[in-house]
């Protein structure tokens, strides 16, 4: 079983804090709405199923000593506590998903006693988690079947357990494979500016046994001109209704390059990510971060002050690259539009 990445604990919301891995695995506890937000913005919590679930337990702490005496007043507190924490990344949907389930809560149960609502909201973040641990391993299953026996599979930024409640979604492929008994081995990207696959995705795999091996993101091209992989194996925050997806940067630029050395290009991720409202990945929101990750890697300037810099946090693959998507209700391929709305 993987580490719990988020959960409830008397009260607070506990968290391992990712920008403290792989150096030291430190917990970090919010009592108060206000650090569930700082943890999402700063990416101490991250990957989009673990924003919803990080998105439910906020809410629970930011409205849970909510002194109101009747439903309209304390609706009000939610919707400015919902709002609050939808300010903290614009990209991932989950986030989104979840604020809106913790509202239809409190709307479903208006006649409901103000402590009785709380009660509830709790049990419904409680319910995002216990239906996403299912998730990932549903996704697992499913998708397992799309590695071989010896396969060697490029990851990009990470997609396992620190990411979701269990399993991940990209890496829970990798991991019911292994327990399949399948020999699988691993490239995986650093991901620049912030190392997600060297910090993040390698400990988790390493903890797991898996072979795996760590390269630059520039040298993705020359790994499958050599033939060293099989397969591209990615999560994703947001996917439009076409099946245009919204993952991590430089996503894109290895579904250009798989497709140029004949490699399949598979995205796996809970149904939760789809946003069936974009009709394509246009309209998906891309969440820009501050010019320090780029120019002060982890506190070190490695770029001259005044330089000029574009950091954008996402970019879209279009659904034209992507093989296959994998989900916990099955497999969806091409085309999207009307694979996904089954």
């Amino acid at each position: 079983m993987p580490l719990p990445t988020i959960e409830w604990d008397k009260g607070k919301v506990k968290m391992i804090d990712q920008t403290r891995l792989p150096d030291e695995l430190v917990y970090i506890y919010c009592s108060e709405v206000k650090s569930v937000w700082e943890a999402i913005k700063n990416l101490r919590v991250r990957g989009a199923p673990a924003l919803g679930i990080a998105a439910a337990l906020g809410t629970v702490v930011g409205i849970q000593d909510s002194q109101a005496v009747d439903y309209d007043n304390f609706y009000k507190e939610l919707e400015e506590v919902t709002g609050y924490l939808a300010t903290a990344r614009p990209t991932a949907v989950n986030l989104f998903w979840a604020l809106d389930r913790m509202k239809a809560v409190a709307e479903a149960n208006r006649e409901q006693a103000l402590s009785r609502i709380k009660e509830l909201l709790l049990k419904e973040a409680l319910n995002v988690i216990e239906e996403n641990r299912k998730e990932c391993r549903d996704i697992g299953r499913n998708g397992a079947e799309l590695i071989k026996d010896g396969d060697t599979v490029l990851t990009h930024c990470n997609a396992g357990g620190l990411a979701t409640a269990d399993y991940g979604t990209a890496l829970a492929l990798i991991f019911t494979a292994q327990e399949e008994g399948k020999r699988i081995k691993v490239y995986a990207d650093e991901t620049r500016p912030l190392l997600q696959g060297a910090r993040l995705t390698t400990w988790e795999l390493l903890q797991a046994g898996i072979d795996t091996t760590l390269i630059c993101d520039n040298m993705a091209a020359q790994v499958m001109k050599e033939g060293r992989v099989n397969m591209v194996l990615v999560g994703a925050d947001r996917i439009a209704a076409n099946g245009d997806t919204a993952n991590k940067i430089g996503t894109y630029g290895l579904a250009v390059l798989a497709e140029a050395h004949n490699i399949p290009f598979y995205v796996a991720a809970p149904t939760s990510t789809f946003d069936l409202s974009l009709d394509n990945g246009s309209q998906i929101p891309i969440e820009e971060r501050e010019a320090e990750e780029i120019t002060c890697s982890f506190g070190k300037r490695i770029a001259p002050e005044g330089v000029k810099v574009y950091c954008p946090a996402f970019d879209v693959t279009p659904a034209r690259l992507i093989t296959a998507i994998v989900t916990e209700k099955g497999i969806a391929r091409p085309p999207y539009g009307d694979s996904l709305k089954k």
